[in-house]
């Protein structure tokens, strides 16, 4: 077999693709990723002398280029996408362009050439859960900011080209995730890198918004799955049911690296902010027979721990925007 992975520089784009050779090391993946903001070569370094492994360096609006890509492809998956909401409450149009008209690329080549096409989504597409109960594959989409908006548009052309074209397509819908390679603008990584260096930890509000949290590793085993099992046409919610305030996981980064909680500081809430995200994944587990097998806290713990010793991947990463309390006040370039 034969992937496109578009995105796999990024953090779960890079996770899969090692995961994946690592399962199947007679597969051959291409990875296409214009490396821009939270895209890393050196998440790949272990596997970049792999010789089924092939790097190239464009966008995935180039339709050109992912129309011959596509054509000698058995699957594509899509992990690349601007994610981060405070950067789409600063800037939307970078969001706009990726999310959305890249995704458009890619189903034009998939309607070309009949592949298997894999949309990476998010569980924020939903919106706000505060009260809700956890929202199945059929709840109403209902995004709260720029990005989720985004990804929700992209959801529906991928869903049109399904009942519209016949495409074969898969839409997984995740919560939150965290581990290794991740990058420092996000909460769990900002937290540890703040915290090495005693700097205060910005929390939103109250720091009582709730997220539910996935090891990236069981995402990206999830998806693998589906690949061979999956059913075309169907979205698939994927979680580890770990529900926790983001306040709860600030304390307990900061007791791993025995640091006090004093570092904690109380911020203006973000424009928007979603209280509480909570997805239903008995779908997947049910007819994929897929489970997380990795333990959060004990994940967590590792992922603290890969930071502390990695100094070398994330110290050139750091500046004022991606450790900004604040960062939708920014000019994100």
């Amino acid at each position: 077999m034969k992937i496109l992975v578009c995105g796999g520089a990024g953090f779960i784009g890079s996770a899969f693709i090692r995961n994946y050779l690592n399962n199947n090391p007679e597969h051959e993946i291409v990875n296409l990723d214009s490396l821009t903001i939270g895209s890393n070569l050196k998440n790949l370094q272990e596997i970049e002398q792999n010789k089924n492994y092939h790097f190239i360096k464009d966008n995935i609006k180039n339709q050109k280029l992912v129309d011959g890509l596509a054509k000698d492809v058995d699957v594509i998956i899509n992990f690349a996408a601007e994610s981060h909401v405070d950067r789409s409450i600063a800037n939307p149009k970078s969001f706009i362009d990726t999310n959305i008209l890249g995704t458009y690329s890619l189903l034009e080549a998939t309607r070309k050439y009949d592949n298997l096409f894999i949309h990476v989504s998010t569980d924020e597409v939903y919106g706000d859960a505060e009260n809700e109960d956890s929202f199945t594959e059929k709840s109403i989409i209902n995004p709260s900011n720029p990005y989720s908006a985004t990804k929700a548009s992209s959801d529906h052309l991928v869903s049109s080209y399904h009942r519209t074209y016949g495409i074969k397509c898969i839409t997984t819908r995740c919560t939150n995730n965290f581990g290794p390679y991740q990058f420092p603008e996000k909460l769990i990584p900002k937290t540890i890198i703040r915290a090495k260096k005693d700097l205060k930890i910005p929390l939103y509000g109250n720091g009582e918004q709730i997220r539910s949290w996935i090891y990236v590793y069981d995402h990206v085993q999830a998806i693998e799955n589906l690949i061979s099992n999956g059913i075309s046409g169907e979205v698939y919610n994927i979680t580890a049911w770990n529900e926790i305030t983001n306040k709860t996981i600030v304390e307990n980064i900061l007791a791993l690296l025995n640091k006090s909680n004093n570092l904690i500081e109380n911020v203006e809430d973000r424009p928007g902010h979603d209280k509480r995200y909570s997805i239903d994944a008995s779908k997947i587990q049910r007819e994929i027979n897929w489970k997380p097998k990795y333990d959060f806290q004990e994940s967590l713990k590792d992922t603290v721990e890969w930071y502390d010793k990695n100094y070398s991947w994330w110290g050139p990463l750091i500046d004022e925007k991606s450790l900004h309390p604040q960062p939708w006040t920014l000019k994100w370039e």
